[in-house]
């Protein structure tokens, strides 16, 4: 199992393993309820990417140190100050298509640095508490599964600065909850909603007392994936994504191809046998 001896340590993100193969990853800067700064969400990619590709992980928790948010989305202090949004109304525009080269390129970063929860190959699950504003939606879409605390409160909060949402909660959203309407309700008011109402639209599986106990049901979840044969785990993640967002032919098709390759593992006899005697299947690493 990997530890802290073995993982490399990061500045927001603090990496702990509460179990075997399960890493449970902590956005780490409370005393700024967790908001995002560039170097943050830069890092989070390096930190999924890790993960990902680590054959001592087969599952991930993702929550948010301090007790008072999951993150509250973007630091717009710091982002006023530097980057995109540091524009002052007062002053001139430049060449506006290199503007907006500069532009376009931020935010297919910061996309793709979000996205690299989506891209891990190994399923995340995303338990959040108190505030999960903004940046904090993009961010849990891309998780596969999400639970929260009751004390839950949840804002797609862009239109409130001034913008669209656009590193993946207009994208992924109407997806996860298949509720335009509700989406287009949340999106365009940018007012709060509940645990209880993101429960009511699938947007989260369940809603746990507090953060504590729903931390430890992250993990027990996480726990009970990382048990199973961590080829057919992946494999499913990875069909169910792709299905997702393609036809229903197209899904089977890459399916087969997919299962070509796959069912030709150890891992399907020892699974069977395991379950015909009773026992616990072990399975080496991937």
């Amino acid at each position: 199992m990997a530890s802290s001896t073995t993982f490399p340590t990061f500045k927001y993100f603090q990496i702990s393993w509460p179990s075997e193969y399960v890493a449970h990853v902590e956005i780490n800067r409370p005393d700024k309820m967790n908001a995002f700064h560039e170097a943050m969400w830069l890092e989070l990619r390096q930190v999924f990417s890790a993960l990902s590709f680590s054959p001592s992980v087969r599952a991930i928790v993702l929550s948010g140190a301090g007790p008072k948010a999951f993150t509250t989305g973007l630091d717009v202090q710091a982002a006023s100050k530097t980057g995109v949004l540091a524009q002052d109304a007062s002053e001139p525009a430049g060449d506006n298509a290199r503007v907006a080269t500069v532009i376009r390129r931020h935010v297919i970063e910061f996309q793709d640095c979000v996205g690299a929860i989506e891209k891990c190959e190994k399923p995340v699950i995303c338990v959040m508490h108190g505030y999960t504003l903004g940046l904090g939606i993009d961010i849990s879409t891309c998780a596969d599964v999400r639970i929260c605390s009751n004390d839950t409160k949840f804002v797609v909060k862009e239109v409130d600065i001034g913008l669209a949402a656009d590193i993946g909660t207009l994208t992924r959203l109407p997806k996860v909850v298949g509720n335009y309407g509700w989406v287009k309700d949340v999106s365009l008011t940018a007012r709060p909603f509940s645990a209880e109402e993101a429960l009511r639209v699938g947007f989260v599986s369940a809603v746990y007392a507090g953060k504590e106990e729903a931390v430890n049901e992250g993990i027990k979840w996480a726990t009970l994936v990382a048990g199973k044969s961590p080829v057919a785990v992946q494999g499913t993640k990875e069909l169910l994504n792709w299905s997702r967002d393609h036809s229903v032919q197209d899904g089977l098709r890459y399916t087969g191809v997919w299962n070509q390759a796959m069912l030709q593992t150890h891992d399907v006899p020892r699974a069977m046998q395991a379950g015909m005697k009773r026992k616990k299947p072990t399975f080496e690493k991937l």
